[in-house]
């Protein structure tokens, strides 16, 4: 019988973190001494931010989306995998959101000359992030039986249903949030600044993916080390009687 508890083999998963580390430092250099500012009217230098800012938004949309997937598929299995994915996807959510909801900020410093507006974006923004950080909390703090798995899967579930509303809040609620890539924005004319955010994109997806797996993994191999001592507790008892 396999050991619960034994650790799954890595795999290709070092090479991916190589990759990761690879692109990332690539993608640094080559945005801040090659790729030349998109609107110098808006903040210049701190325009660059954009290379990580949106990146960032998508991996916590794709984070949000597996938390979704995986507290349905909880729902409807109640199995330990699926809830240690659900976990995994609200935890990674809220790390890239607030690098976003940190790196829109230092952007907007020199953009608009505040940090924050109450911005249609930037409030479902941080909507999204706040319901993600009460799913982290609640699996914290409220224990893990199985009806707090279920509110906390549930609450994942609401949490990934605003992300639409972040991503088309500009047009239809308006704001001073700059389009730049979608319809209507200034657009990346220059092919290095469209290369840039290329690279951008899969580097933030490939952190994503990373830190997925990473947590996912930590989480299943601590429930089946739950299991195996529940096990062995039960067994000892039945044992003494």
């Amino acid at each position: 019988m396999p050991d619960p508890a034994k650790k799954p083999p890595l795999g290709l998963f070092p090479f991916l973190v190589a990759a990761t580390l690879g692109v990332f430092l690539w993608l640094i250099q080559f945005v801040f001494f090659k790729a030349p500012v998109a609107q110098p009217e808006a903040g210049g230098l701190a325009q660059k931010i954009f290379y990580f800012h949106v990146p960032s938004a998508y991996a916590m949309y794709l984070c949000g989306v597996v938390c979704l997937v995986a507290s349905v598929g909880y729902l409807l299995s109640l199995t330990d995998k699926w809830n240690a994915w659900a976990q995994a996807g609200a935890e990674c959510a809220v790390v890239f959101g607030l690098i976003v909801l940190t790196s829109g900020p230092i952007w907007a410093k020199k953009a608009w000359g505040v940090y924050w507006v109450w911005d249609p974006r930037l409030t479902t923004s941080l909507l999204s992030v706040l319901v993600y950080v009460a799913v982290v909390v609640l699996r914290a703090f409220a224990g893990d039986g199985e009806a707090e798995r279920k509110f906390a899967a549930a609450l994942g579930v609401l949490g990934t249903v605003n992300l639409p509303i972040i991503h088309y809040s500009v047009r239809k609620w308006g704001g001073n949030h700059p389009t730049v890539i979608t319809q209507g924005g200034g657009g990346l004319k220059h092919p290095d600044m469209q290369l840039a955010l290329g690279v951008g994109f899969l580097a933030m997806t490939l952190l994503s993916v990373v830190l997925l797996a990473l947590r996912a993994r930590q989480l299943l191999l601590s429930a089946r080390l739950a299991r195996a001592e529940e096990r062995a507790v039960a067994a000892g008892l039945t044992e003494g009687a």
